[in-house]
């Protein structure tokens, strides 16, 4: 019987493993250098927590199973919810503003494609407690600092920045009802993933004749560059209701990175939690699904429980990223854990030293490694060690140690009082 990994999950070998890790250590850096601290939660919630939040559309999406007690539970699909549920139960203690993040592992039951997997590890950056666009800012600046950190830039990303209310109202115009907001938002959301016969359609049962359609259309194709919010206003031929999106303007100039963002109205994200400022970062060609997604959830804190607190947050998932960076040629050739020393015996004497040698060294916070061969052949075993790509080789033989700098080949005679000091150059 052959068994394989489930359907849309992966097998993290030492080289896949590498990668996920200087990912998330990528991530982490940044995080805490941008003022965030770090949380986690159950890999499993209750099955009614993702119903308050996204309705009961959301169980076919899920992993969901009852437990011996008969509770309903299901596998964590997003960190936002169980975020909020934790801010809920302690928010009077908590000291604001809240600058949360996580890398937790995510499972949702969809089709697996391209970008698209069952199983992922996410970066979800939250802040808390600030009611005004400085937050979403900062948020966004913090993406950026990551992206910059790893060798992009903005000719190859864009955040296409958007806010729900502003769309809400040039809906309104077009004739679409409150009552059908949240059906039309989720309409816009799956636009450019669904047959344009198919958005007309769902567009009609909106009240959007075929030119309505078309002039929304035109509205969200149009990009608008950070910096320029009177453009936009002047095409939307609205004088009021942009004042978050002007406040929002200011921000991104502030913290320097409002040449990584456009104005995009097609933007709306389908989740029903968001409240106003939304936004998904986007490979420039178009290769590749959203790289980041994200934005407002001012009342979701307050639908599970607890006090009203504004929030703004966003998530990126390891597998685009990773895809993104492979494009652009940003993957480093090597990111596995590097030997310090390869330990060589040159004799049948020397290898009896091998062990306590290797033991000696690990507990002075060296990484050591040595042949399990029964080769006494040293040029074989210099062979591996540069395969493991050691810094250093120390080839012991009757006489005593000699150190070798496998990037220079330079070699010398050591003891063990002064190799611990070269090792740790």
């Amino acid at each position: 019987m052959k068994l394989q990994a489930p359907k849309g999950t992966r097998d993290f070998y030492p080289a896949d493993m590498a990668w996920r890790n200087h990912l998330t250590d990528a991530w982490r850096r940044v995080s805490i250098r941008n003022g965030f601290e770090q949380v986690d939660g159950p890999i499993y919630e209750s099955l009614d927590l993702y119903k308050a939040k996204s309705g009961e559309g959301i169980v076919s999406e899920l992993f969901h199973f009852e437990d011996r007690g008969g509770r309903e539970l299901a596998i964590r699909p997003e960190f936002t919810p169980t975020l909020a549920r934790m801010v809920a139960a302690k928010a009077n203690s908590l000291p604001k503003p809240i600058k949360w993040f996580c890398t937790p592992n995510l499972c949702r039951a969809e089709r697996p494609q391209r970008g698209r997997v069952r199983e992922h590890w996410q970066w979800n950056i939250d802040m808390l407690g600030v009611d005004d666009a400085s937050a979403d800012a900062e948020v966004i600046a913090t993406a950026v600092d990551f992206f910059q950190s790893v060798g992009l830039t903005p000719t190859q990303l864009k955040f296409k920045v958007s806010h729900r209310e502003v769309v809400k109202q040039v809906l309104n115009k077009l004739g679409v009802p409150d009552g059908k907001m949240l059906e039309a938002f989720g309409l816009l959301d799956r636009r450019d993933k669904i047959p344009a016969e198919e958005f007309a359609k769902g567009a009609a049962e909106l009240g959007l004749d075929e030119h309505k359609v078309e002039r929304f259309e035109q509205m969200c194709r149009r990009k608008y560059p950070a910096g320029d919010v009177d453009h936009l206003a002047r095409s939307l031929g609205m004088e009021d209701g942009l004042e978050e999106l002007h406040a929002l303007d200011k921000q991104l100039q502030a913290f320097g990175v409002a040449d990584w963002c456009e104005y995009d109205l097609g933007i709306v994200r389908g989740l029903a939690y968001y409240t106003g400022t939304v936004f998904e970062v986007h490979e420039v060609t178009g290769a590749e699904r959203a790289v980041a997604g994200g934005g407002r959830y001012d009342k979701l804190i307050e639908l599970l429980g607890g006090p009203s607190i504004p929030a703004v947050g966003f998530g990126m998932g390891d597998v685009v990223i990773s895809l993104v960076m492979q494009d652009k040629g940003l993957v480093p050739d090597h990111v596995q854990a590097v030997p310090d020393v390869f330990l060589i015996a040159a004799t049948d004497d020397a290898a009896q030293r091998i062990p306590a040698l290797a033991t000696t060294l690990r507990r002075q916070n060296i990484h050591a490694r040595f042949s399990y061969k029964t080769t006494r052949n040293v040029g074989k075993l210099l062979k591996e060690a540069t395969t493991a790509h050691a810094r250093f080789a120390l080839i012991l033989d009757e006489e005593g140690m000699q150190l070798k700098d496998l990037a220079t080949g330079d070699q010398s005679p050591v003891n063990e009082d002064n190799l611990l000091g070269l090792l740790h150059r």
